[in-house]
């Protein structure tokens, strides 16, 4: 970092890119909290409804690689800008009467230019941070997508029942065009090197010891999803709690996830490998708690906070990692672990559920502790893998430059 980048511009950077993955992240989680009005508003079934979530989340996990692939030679300072633009013009659409059928292509849009973001804003905040600090600048971005899981649905959902579903879509367009006007001033050049290739990028991004940690990223969480998805039932039919006091074991989760996203930085730093070792050790406890002594309330929300703990905890180490050992491929891996992450996302929430049909709720939570024991053997396996020699100038990212 040169010395015309101070540290107090350092800090306005990640805060830039901090409060564009919590408002990203908003977008994605609106929906969620306003199924049902959007499902009534648009005449379809809440299913259909629910295909809306789905569509972001694959526009991430295809999409936000796709994307990266093709802007691989772009200034990161560009890259953010355009998925900055290209997220507040998408969001237009259900803001001011897109249809069910333009709505969810939007939604796919937008999770395609969230993917870009996450990756080019990993790239960037990395950039402008010394080495030694790379695991805190990526929490920093982490934490955005989890705060706004934490408060994003519940603020998203007030202001939709205040001002009906698409008004919370003109609110995320309004903060979205605030973040631009700033990102425009704050943003430093981050360019590419001369001599980086999306082929040769993609050659160190896919490398198998790369891909194992994909693979790890996502058996975390199916372990994590396949219980989570189904804790309001579980807490329903397993420790009696039900109605306003859920709210309460939610609440706790979304601040453990938070707390977990920023603190992890730090262990990411001090080693990835081992914090990957430990949290899963950490998981599977939590989620073998959960399933053995989730009767007692006390126990079940301790076991709720640790699953957000060591889960959203592991995120930056994650990061670190998969960006570690793809060497001169970094730019391009960056998008991989939100990818891997939706996989688990996806494919947890189908493995509790077809526990549930074979076996009752308590199975979820089950299974979900068993998929984390796997991911505990993996962790154990991958972390003597090493990252690969980079030579100046392949690292696929020069040094920033602040914006004019």
């Amino acid at each position: 970092m040169g010395s015309r980048y101070t540290p107090a511009r350092t800090r306005l950077v990640l805060a830039v890119l901090f409060t564009g993955a919590f408002t990203m992240g908003c977008a994605e989680m609106l929906v969620v909290g306003l199924l049902d009005r959007i499902a009534a508003d648009l005449e379809v079934p809440v299913p259909a409804a629910g295909a809306l979530v789905t569509a972001n989340a694959l526009g991430i996990a295809i999409g936000g690689p796709l994307l990266t692939f093709a802007t691989t030679r772009l200034d990161r300072r560009t890259v953010l800008l355009g998925a900055t633009i290209a997220f507040v013009s998408a969001n237009l659409l259900p803001a001011f009467g897109a249809d069910y059928a333009l709505f969810l292509a939007a939604r796919v849009g937008i999770g395609a230019v969230q993917g870009l973001f996450i990756a080019a804003a990993m790239v960037t905040a990395t950039a402008i941070v010394p080495p030694e600090r790379t695991g805190r600048a990526m929490a920093l971005v982490i934490s955005g997508f989890a705060t706004a899981s934490a408060f994003g649905l519940p603020v998203g959902t007030l202001l939709g029942q205040a001002v009906g579903w698409r008004g919370s879509f003109v609110a995320v367009v309004g903060v979205g065009t605030v973040l631009l006007v700033v990102a425009i001033v704050v943003l430093p050049s981050v360019p590419a090197s001369a001599g980086s290739r999306a082929i040769g990028q993609a050659r160190h991004a896919f490398a198998p010891r790369v891909l194992a940690m994909l693979v790890l990223s996502c058996l975390i969480f199916v372990a994590i999803q396949s219980a989570l998805t189904y804790v309001v039932p579980f807490l329903n039919d397993a420790t009696g709690v039900s109605g306003p006091a859920l709210s309460v074991f939610l609440l706790a989760y979304g601040l453990a996830t938070t707390i977990g996203s920023i603190g992890g930085g730090r262990f990411a730093d001090s080693g990835a490998a081992r914090s990957l070792l430990l949290g899963t050790i950490g998981l599977t406890g939590s989620l073998a708690a959960l399933f053995l002594f989730g009767g007692h309330p006390l126990v079940a929300g301790l076991a709720i906070v640790g699953i957000g703990l060591f889960g959203m905890g592991m995120a930056p180490s994650m990061q670190h990692r998969v960006v570690a050992l793809s060497g001169p491929g970094a730019p391009l891996a960056s998008s991989l672990p939100a990818s891997a992450v939706n996989a688990g996302i996806a494919f947890g929430s189908f493995a509790g559920g077809a526990a549930i049909g074979a076996a009752g709720v308590p199975a979820a939570v089950l299974t979900g502790a068993g998929v984390a024991v796997i991911a505990v053997a993996v962790a154990w396996a991958t972390r003597l893998l090493r990252p690969v020699a980079i030579t100046a100038g392949s690292s696929g990212v020069a040094e920033p430059t602040p914006a004019s």
